[in-house]
């Protein structure tokens, strides 16, 4: 099972330096990846960022989100975060000297939990703590 990240969602339905290399990999994949609901407030939050940091138009973030909205219906598996993976997640941010962000954490906690055996990022931090873990990092 593949588990893919907001930052991954984001750079195929926005344009970012890593679209094309996500959009490639999106489009040769032989199963249906695995998101959390997790990605549904991170996802909207990023593109609110983009806007107010006037990366992108609110046009653009609208049709970014109806993009992604088609996706969450049909292209991605959407699972629910269990209490346990937040347990897990809040456990994994209190080792401080992995850096790991709490949104990045319950990513993580996540495809531990459902037993992913690779999680797809293009957060660097993130990446090294999946590795970490056991998870086969998919890079872009």
């Amino acid at each position: 099972m593949i588990y893919v990240d907001t930052s991954v969602m984001v750079a195929l339905l926005t344009t970012e330096p890593k679209t094309p290399q996500v959009a490639a990999w999106y489009a040769g994949l032989n199963e249906i990846p695995t998101v959390s609901d997790w990605i549904l407030p991170e996802f909207s939050s990023a593109l609110s960022i983009k806007v107010r940091t006037s990366q992108l138009s609110e046009q653009l973030a609208k049709n970014s989100r109806d993009e992604f909205d088609l996706l969450i219906d049909g292209g991605v598996r959407l699972v629910a975060v269990s209490r346990e993976a937040y347990r897990k997640a809040d456990g994994i941010v209190r080792a401080h000297q992995i850096g790991l962000r709490a949104g990045d954490s319950l990513h993580l906690a996540t495809a531990l939990e459902l037993g992913a055996s690779h999680m797809a990022t293009l957060d660097g931090n993130l990446a090294a703590n999946a590795k970490r873990q056991g998870l086969e990092v998919i890079g872009f």
